[in-house]
């Protein structure tokens, strides 16, 4: 069923793996990660006009923030007079409150396909969601795009002497199968790749918070609601990274750390930009202001009256 999210994904892998694997060698690990690394920002980069459109829609939210309140106090005992209100006020606007959560709608299915891909490299361990296949059936096995020419060779690629389809927990049944595949690996060794990846991860998810917060108006940051996700957004997701780390692939991590390096950069750039826009548009508006207004010193023009009919008649 999720097919038509699984062979994408493991498209734009394999076409990253190639691309670093003809420079780096196929079996290298850089050209593994890398190829990883580059999927992300494929991925962000398709978004890049959809997230444009998410900061445009929560400043938009802020500039009608006062307007909704009123709606919302206006017609806060007829909830179906509120909605319609509500839709009138946003397509008046041009407001879509959807573009506000749309790269996030299509940045977890990508996840979800991409954990999927990686983890069906081998497929040997018997825990949920596993096939308990043998090391010999897994590696002469193919894996949506990828060949079982490309599956030997991602079980031979090393990061610092690391599978990057391995996690800290992995199970021992799954260490066992890259036996033949360049030996197997030890815990220290997968933790000693795993934990700075897990460091860095959280503290990029922890200054993108940051970042993104400083950019909130007082009065959102003053609301109960928006102050609990805040103090969520900024301690607990970046401490659920390390707590969760060990049980994350390295290649997950690996998108984990990409992803949030990508958000960092595009948040600077795109609130950069926007901000030149925003000033542009109210020096614009101000030099209008002052070309419509009267000079200092002189009466405001005024429109004469049309003659009456009889005060014509005098004339002639």
């Amino acid at each position: 069923m999720l097919d038509v999210i699984y062979y994408p994904v493991s498209a734009i892998l394999w076409f990253w793996h190639k691309v670093f694997g003809s420079v780096l060698g196929p079996d290298n690990g850089f050209a593994w990660a890398l190829a990883v690394v580059f999927l992300v920002f494929t991925l962000r980069t398709l978004l890049l006009k959809p997230a444009i459109r998410q900061v445009r829609t929560t400043r938009q939210m802020q500039e009608l923030g006062p307007q909704i309140k009123a709606l919302q106090r206006k017609y806060a005992g007829d909830r179906q007079k509120q909605a319609a209100e509500m839709q009138k006020l946003q397509k008046e606007h041009g407001f879509n409150p959807l573009m506000g959560c749309l790269p996030a709608l299509v940045q977890a299915p990508v996840f979800i396909g991409l954990y999927h891909v990686l983890r069906s490299f081998n497929r040997t361990g018997t825990g949920l969601g596993q096939l308990g296949m043998s090391p010999e059936a897994n590696a002469n096995t193919p894996n949506y795009i990828f060949s079982t020419a490309d599956v030997q060779s991602f079980l031979s690629a090393r990061l610092f002497g690391a599978p990057i389809s391995v996690a800290i927990t992995s199970p021992q049944s799954t260490l066992a199968s890259f036996a033949p595949y360049g030996g197997i690996p030890t815990v220290a060794t997968i933790a000693a790749v795993a934990i700075p990846l897990m460091v860095i991860a959280s503290l990029a998810t922890h200054f993108n918070a940051r970042a993104s917060l400083a950019r909130q108006s007082p009065e959102v940051a003053a609301n109960p609601q928006s102050a609990i996700m805040n103090k969520l957004m900024l301690w607990v997701f970046p401490l659920g990274v390390l707590v969760g780390g060990p049980f994350l692939m390295i290649a997950i991590l690996l998108y984990w750390v990409a992803n949030n390096l990508w958000t960092y950069g595009q948040q600077h750039l795109v609130f950069a930009r926007i901000d030149r826009e925003e000033a542009a548009k109210h020096a614009a508006e101000a030099a209008r202001r002052t070309v419509a207004a009267p000079k200092p010193g002189t009466r405001p023009a005024t429109r004469k009256k049309p003659a009456s009919r009889n005060s014509r008649k005098r004339r002639q």
